[in-house]
C-alpha cells in the first residue's frame, strides 16, 4: 500500500517486462510508488478512473487504437493534475516536440541509465520540463532560425498517427503488420498511407517506402 506522502506513478507500456523493470527501478526510491500499470491507452484511462496517479510514464508506441501521443492529449484535457513523462525507444529528435505539444512534461529515451529516469521524474514533479541538452538546443535553434527542409523535417506535415505509420513503413513493416501492431484495420492503414503520400507529394507506394526508409535511416545517424 502506497504511503500517502509518496509520489504515485502509473506506467503505460505494452511490454510487461519493461513495466516490471521500470517498477523495480522506481520503487527503489522510498518516496516513489507505482500504483498502476497499463498495456494500452484504454486500460490506462480505466485505471485512472479508479485511482488518479500524480505522474503517468507513457510510451509513445502502444499496441492499441489510441497512440501514446493521443493518450497524453487525453490526460491533459481530462486529468490536468496528472503530469506525464514520455519514456520511449524512439529518437527524441522526432517525437520530443510532438510529445511536449501534446502535454507531456518531459521525454526520456529507454536507453538511458536508471538514474536519469529517476532524475526526470523528480524534475517533472517539481513542475519543470525535462529534456536532454541535445533536444533543448535543437528547440532553441528552431525558435531562432526557423524550420529547415530536408529528410529530418519532411514528416512534420504529418499527423501523429501518420508519422507513426510512416516510421513503421520505414522499418520494413508491411501494411498487415502495421494494422496488427496498432490493432486497427488494414483499410484504415491504407487510408493513412494515401494521406501520407498526398501530404508528401508522393505518387507510388514504392516511392513512399523509399522515402520512409531514407528518413528512418537519417534518424539513426
Amino acid at each position: 500500500m502506497a504511503d500517502k506522502n509518496s509520489i504515485k506513478i502509473m506506467i503505460v507500456d505494452d511490454h510487461p517486462l519493461v513495466r516490471q523493470g521500470m517498477k523495480k527501478v522506481i520503487e527503489r526510491e522510498q518516496d516513489l510508488t507505482v500504483i498502476s500499470e497499463a498495456g494500452s491507452a484504454e486500460e490506462a484511462i480505466r485505471n485512472i478512473s479508479q485511482e488518479e496517479p500524480d505522474l503517468a510514464i507513457v510510451d509513445i508506441s502502444l499496441e492499441s487504437e489510441v497512440s501514446g501521443i493521443d493518450l497524453i492529449k487525453a490526460l491533459r484535457d481530462r486529468y490536468a493534475r496528472i503530469k506525464t513523462l514520455v519514456l520511449s525507444m524512439h529518437d527524441e529528435n522526432v517525437y520530443a516536440e510532438r510529445a511536449l505539444k501534446a502535454g507531456a512534461r518531459g521525454y526520456v529515451a529507454k536507453k538511458e541509465a536508471p538514474a536519469v529516469i529517476i532524475e526526470a521524474i523528480r524534475v517533472v514533479m517539481k513542475g519543470e520540463l525535462y529534456l536532454s541538452s541535445r533536444i533543448s538546443m535543437k528547440i532553441i535553434d528552431r525558435l531562432f532560425q526557423g524550420k529547415e527542409g530536408g529528410a529530418e523535417s519532411m514528416p512534420e506535415v504529418l499527423s501523429d498517427r501518420e508519422l507513426e505509420i510512416f516510421r513503421m513503413i520505414g522499418t520494413g513493416m508491411s501494411t498487415g503488420d502495421i494494422a496488427k501492431k496498432l490493432n486497427i484495420s488494414v483499410n484504415t492503414i491504407e487510408s493513412h498511407r494515401k494521406k501520407i503520400k498526398d501530404k508528401l507529394g508522393i505518387q507510388k507506394g514504392s516511392e513512399l517506402v523509399k522515402a520512409a526508409v531514407q528518413w528512418v535511416s537519417s534518424q539513426q545517424t
